[in-house]
């Protein structure tokens, strides 16, 4: 790496505008924004990290905010949320430079420069030292910084200790979608919500493709799921579907059968298509095994696939003949087609945001993740656009069960693992086909057969291998 000398007229300078700059927050801002930009181009990472440091921590060992003007009258300004947003938008104007360079060591250091912050040494300090010192450890525990360390999973193996962290990519895009996020973080989310989904489809697909040579070492690449071998069999009976009444084929008649339905036709019709085989023999064999991790233990209290079928559908219809009612006459079109599709998504998810929705609970308490996902992935075929808010809801699952140990949630992250394997199948940009290698009599496509079959994954040419 090429060391620059630190120009130290642009600290000087920096330092003589913001002594001069009035008791303005959104200026104060602005002017720490443009400084920052100017010092993560200009500056080397390990200076500019030290600069960082100097402009926001170490006034705690120095004991004055003297050595920092900008910092001092941002604490003047009496706005602690204000600050936090300060805070972590510099972080992130630092993270998406230092990212595009794939300098990500740097990352983590910044990021863990909080993890241990000093003690003001001095016995008497000053008011607005001792505001700054709790707003630092105020936002150290705040969702910030929680989110700040979700940065940390990608580049840190060893910042993998909760169950939930191996599902951090559907955070980062939860907060690449919310407005309310600095600009510089949801950017910093997407690229690196991208590069994390990306990495497990190529891992995914090396895996399998490693798992069925005699002559590649088993360790070469590793199953990113926690199915195990297991796995290979599940992509089996994902894979053997994308044929003539592969799941984009039935999306594609039902839209143009229902093209020019009304609304009310449609809600209609819409459960019918999400309905229509939901319980092939295959899916329900391959939910066996998971049927222990249901709420209920007693096999005598697991009611029938039918009914649950029909109580999916009599849930559904309640919720959908009341939604939009007013737009029933109105002939379906994009926009009402992307609506009652995140609508579908909220009821079979987290219908307020806050916690499960009823059919969430009905089909996971009673061991059926895979009938879920699939549900979802019909949703997703005939409209793509709703992904993003299935991803976020994604997160808000996550959110909602991470506090709970993970021996208590088996069924939720078998859903996750589920969808995980199910959406790589079917991505645009990873090919999976099955191919029959030894013959027999019969060649049906059942779960009996498919030990004579091979999957083969094939990444396309515009996939590079992921970071």
């Amino acid at each position: 790496m090429t060391t620059h000398k630190l120009p130290n007229n642009l600290i000087n300078q920096a330092s003589a505008k913001f002594n001069t700059e009035e008791l303005n927050l959104p200026a104060l801002q602005e002017s720490l924004y443009g400084f920052l930009l100017q010092l993560v181009n200009i500056y080397i990472p390990e200076d500019a990290l030290q600069e960082f440091k100097q402009l926001f921590i170490n006034c705690l060992e120095s004991g004055s905010l003297n050595n920092v003007p900008i910092i001092h009258k941002i604490v003047l300004c009496d706005d602690e949320q204000e600050f936090h947003y300060t805070l972590k938008r510099s972080c992130y104007i630092l993270i998406n430079n230092w990212a595009a360079k794939r300098q990500y060591k740097y990352i983590q250091d910044l990021i863990n420069l909080f993890t241990q912050l000093p003690v003001v040494r001095t016995k008497r300090i000053g008011h607005e030292l001792a505001t700054y010192q709790i707003w630092l450890e105020n936002f150290v525990h705040s969702p910030d910084y929680q989110e700040l360390k979700i940065f940390n999973y990608k580049y840190d193996g060893k910042s993998k200790t909760h169950w939930s962290d191996r599902y951090a990519h559907y955070l980062l895009v939860s907060q690449s979608l919310d407005t309310n996020k600095p600009k510089e973080q949801q950017e910093a989310a997407s690229k690196l919500s991208r590069q994390m989904k990306d990495k497990y489809k190529f891992e995914l697909a090396m895996y399998i493709a490693r798992s069925q040579s005699a002559t590649s070492s088993p360790t070469r690449y590793n199953n990113p799921s926690i199915f195990g071998d297991e796995v290979l069999r599940l992509i089996k009976m994902i894979v053997v579907k994308k044929g003539k009444f592969s799941y984009e084929n039935l999306a594609n008649i039902f839209l143009k059968q229902t093209q020019n339905q009304t609304l009310k036709e449609f809600k209609t019709n819409i459960q019918k298509y999400l309905f229509f085989s939901v319980y092939p023999g295959f899916l329900k064999d391959l939910e066996k095994p998971y049927v222990h991790l249901s709420k209920s233990s007693d096999q005598k209290n697991q009611v029938s696939n039918q009914y649950i079928v029909e109580n999916l559908q009599q849930l559904l219809t309640i919720k959908l003949s009341s939604w939009k009612a007013e737009k029933n006459a109105e002939i379906i079109n994009k926009d009402l087609l992307l609506r009652i599709c995140n609508k579908l998504i909220d009821s079979l998810t987290l219908e307020n945001r806050q916690e499960p929705s009823e059919i969430f609970i009905l089909l996971l308490s009673h061991g059926h993740p895979l009938t879920l996902v699939i549900i979802l992935l019909k949703i997703i075929c005939i409209c793509n656009s709703s992904r993003s808010h299935l991803e976020s809801r994604l997160a808000d699952l996550i959110s909602y069960y991470k506090d709970k140990p993970e021996d208590e949630c088996q069924w939720v992250i078998h859903f996750i693992e589920f969808y995980n394997i199910t959406f790589a199948i079917y991505a645009e940009n990873v090919e999976y086909n099955l191919l029959q290698v030894v013959e027999v009599e019969s060649a049906s496509h059942t779960p009996a057969n498919l030990d004579t079959y091979r999957v083969f994954s094939q990444v396309k040419a515009e996939q590079a291998k992921p970071d």
